[in-house]
């Protein structure tokens, strides 16, 4: 029942244009099996001169074997019916596919949408565990399953169901020990159906994982292609990607092999079932127990009972594949997304306090502790610390992708935990040691998350981020595309790019999250200066290994394993024993060196 559920939360928006699909179906059903009761009518009767029986409210009115009698002088009356009955049929068969494209259409455009916007609403953690290439195949491929049985299979299956109980209404009024003869086999079918079904289910599980495992590593590896070949592991990439696709194979070889199996034997039971309906048929012809066209229309009717209830087993494979897709997707929908919503939206000057605070990713492994310091508003602080000291982690907290556990932070007096996570994510801008810039031209990835800039504020923040002069040697200058991920761009340009876009928003509060890593030494320089005269009344947090980077700041934060271990600025930090000076000594002498 719950994948139903998941089917109709799917189709919802789309309701009426389905049971427009399902109305078609019907009437397409119900012309279809019209012909056999024709032919049968026209066999007997016609030719045969079978006297007509009709419903006793008739007889007063038509006189039966006149109208046999025009009619077998006029036989293109029962061209001209069939031809009638084939065109409706035909109708009804062009709206059913309309109407249920259309349907599954619109579901799955509303379901990327959905989908897309849950995805951009969940927690930062949830996108640092989950595997972009499976997500990608959840939003492509499994929606593409979805919308396939909707259009398709889902209507045939409904179709399937409607001439069977059509058919068999028409079969058991005609002669019922005939209908039993002719589903004598039925149920073995069903049985094989079933089983073919359960079985579909798990291998297909099993398959839809594989082939997301494969995208996954076929994203990993056209995303970190420069790696692969400065490292020369194409070929260890390659059998990594062999093994995935290997296992996807084997499992897609199972499917094939079990609906080759199913195809076969069911097909040798329904040729089986229409060779017994026409023995007993002939038989009984024989015996002037039926007439012959009762035996053609058996047989028509056999026809269109055993066959759909074979493919049903096609369709329930169908069906087992798309509740799986569903599932797929609604284990993205099931993941709490972030609160937008409530919280304040306080004016934001910069001011930020630190007050106690602590914080871990897991429960019982600390990653800040006690951290407590001030930021005035306008002043430059900087923060210096080895890998896993907890930098990032403070920065993450701030633009609230996590919330601390312990403690208080507060911005301009107001608990952060209290503000809007969109607001104060609005008031703040990072830069990161790997910026990501997306595949537009350069003026489009300035100009992103500032609204309408002008050319003059492009070319401001441009110089301010010491990127002008790079972007003007350009073929296309500031039009020029950077490629996905900013390839086209060397690492000093992308993240001078990415510190132009964040300085265009003209936020209170900056933070540098070593995104200065990749200039050297004169051009940071020229950076901090120009942000120096363009942030007076802006609050920075400049996070570095480089001491000339974090020299200037007002004040210096050193961290170590969660914990602030030094604080002061540069002259008061060089001339007491401790971390930061042992890293000025050691940054010294090899500058002195490289001179």
């Amino acid at each position: 029942m719950k994948n139903f559920r998941l089917l109709r939360e799917y189709l919802r928006g789309s309701g009426k244009t389905y049971i427009l699909t399902l109305t078609a179906v019907l009437l397409m059903t119900v012309f279809s099996s019209m012909t056999p009761l024709v032919i049968a009518f026209t066999v007997d009767s016609v030719i045969g001169g079978k006297p007509v029986d009709l419903p006793a409210f008739l007889e007063s009115r038509i006189d039966a074997e006149s109208a046999v009698a025009y009619i077998r002088n006029n036989l293109w009356i029962i061209l001209l019916v069939l031809v009638s009955i084939t065109l409706l049929q035909g109708v009804f068969l062009f709206l059913r596919g309309k109407y249920s494209a259309v349907s599954a259409q619109v579901s799955s455009k509303r379901m990327r949408e959905k989908l897309y916007d849950h995805l951009q609403h969940l927690p930062f953690d949830y996108h640092v565990k989950a595997q972009t290439g499976d997500l990608i195949q959840r939003c492509t491929s499994d929606i593409e399953t979805v919308q396939n049985f909707i259009a398709s299979q889902s209507v045939d299956a409904l179709q399937i169901i409607a001439q069977v109980i059509v058919v068999l209404s028409i079969m058991i009024s005609m002669s019922l020990r005939y209908t039993l003869i002719s589903i004598a086999l039925v149920p073995i079918v069903f049985v094989i159906t079933v089983r073919f079904f359960i079985n579909m289910m798990k291998v297909f599980i099993r398959s839809d994982e594989a082939e997301g495992h494969m995208t996954t590593t076929l994203q990993e590896n056209l995303t970190g292609v420069r790696v692969v070949k400065a490292f020369g592991a194409q070929n260890f990439e390659m059998e990594k990607f062999d093994e995935k696709n290997r296992t996807f194979r084997d499992l897609s070889m199972k499917i094939i092999r079990l609906m080759a199996n199913f195809w076969s034997g069911t097909d040798l039971l329904c040729m089986l079932q229409h060779a017994l309906v026409i023995a007993v048929g002939a038989y009984w012809v024989v015996k002037d127990q039926v007439t012959i066209g009762t035996v053609v229309a058996f047989s028509s009717y056999t026809g269109m009972l055993v066959w759909p209830l074979r493919n049903l087993g096609q369709m329930m494979g169908f069906m087992g594949q798309a509740f799986v897709s569903l599932g797929r997707l609604q284990e993205i929908l099931d993941n709490k997304p972030e609160d937008y919503t409530t919280g304040s939206r306080p004016p934001v000057e910069g001011e930020i306090v630190f007050d106690n605070v602590s914080f871990e990713y897991e429960k019982g492994k600390p990653v800040l502790e006690g951290i407590s310091f001030r930021i005035e508003k306008g002043s430059t602080v900087a923060i210096l610390g080895g890998t896993g000291s907890g930098k990032s982690s403070l920065v993450h907290l701030l633009l609230r992708l996590y919330d601390y556990t312990s403690g208080s932070i507060r911005i301009d007096g107001t608990e952060l935990k209290d503000i809007s996570r969109e607001w104060i994510r609005k008031n703040i801008g990072i830069v990161l040691q790997e910026p990501f810039l997306f595949s537009r031209s350069i003026r489009e990835n300035i100009r992103m998350g500032a609204g309408q800039l002008s050319d003059e504020q492009i070319l401001a923040v441009a110089r301010v981020a010491c990127v002008d002069q790079d972007i003007q040697e350009f073929e296309n200058g500031y039009d020029t595309i950077v490629g996905e991920r900013g390839v086209t761009l060397s690492g000093g340009q992308r993240q001078r790019v990415a510190i132009a876009r964040t300085i265009a928003r003209s936020v209170p509060i900056l933070i540098f999250d070593d995104s200065l890593s990749a200039v050297d030494t004169e051009t940071d320089a020229q950076i901090r200066q120009a942000l120096k005269e363009r942030r007076k009344n802006t609050t920075t947090i400049i996070i570095s290994h480089r001491i000339t980077t974090l020299s200037e700041a007002d004040r210096i934060l050193v961290l170590d394993r969660g914990r602030i271990v030094q604080t002061g600025t540069h002259e008061e930090l060089i001339n007491v024993e401790g971390p930061y000076r042992r890293i000025w000594e050691i940054q010294s002498t090899l500058g002195e060196e490289a001179v």
